[in-house]
């Protein structure tokens, strides 16, 4: 398996690229794991995350709580553009995602804010997620 924060986000990329209504928003190249500065816009950047290992059974299972924040960008299109984006994204991630080399127990999108950026002329909205990912070693 690779490392877990790398299996949530491939997990939610694979699922966002999929959803018809957010690629009519947000190119599928537009949408990438990185810093959280946009270089092309509307995106969806994924911050690192960062994991807490949660332990091991007699098994060799691991465990770990993976949290991760998604950050939607918009230029020239206002607040509101973001705050759609982020409507679609949240309803699209509700749905189960796929997870390679592991099992994921629970996950959810625990937070949204849309912070003002200087620039005015940027949208941003932040969505936060959490995920319990188990795997075999």
């Amino acid at each position: 398996m690779i490392e877990p924060t790398l299996a949530l986000q491939t997990a939610i990329r694979t699922a966002l690229v999929n959803a018809p209504g957010l690629i009519a928003l947000v190119p599928a190249d537009h949408i990438r794991a990185g810093s959280t500065r946009p270089d092309k816009t509307p995106c969806i950047i994924m911050s690192d995350g960062n994991t807490a290992l949660h332990g091991h059974d007699y098994t060799a299972q691991r465990a770990a709580w993976v949290y991760l924040d998604l950050h939607i960008w918009t230029l020239d299109a206002g607040q509101d553009a973001a705050k759609e984006i982020a409507g679609i994204v949240t309803a699209t991630l509700n749905k189960p995602l796929n997870f390679e080399g592991c099992e994921c127990d629970h996950f959810r999108v625990t937070r949204s804010t849309f912070p003002r950026d200087p620039e005015p002329a940027y949208g941003h909205g932040v969505l936060s997620v959490e995920a319990f990912i188990r795997w075999i070693v």
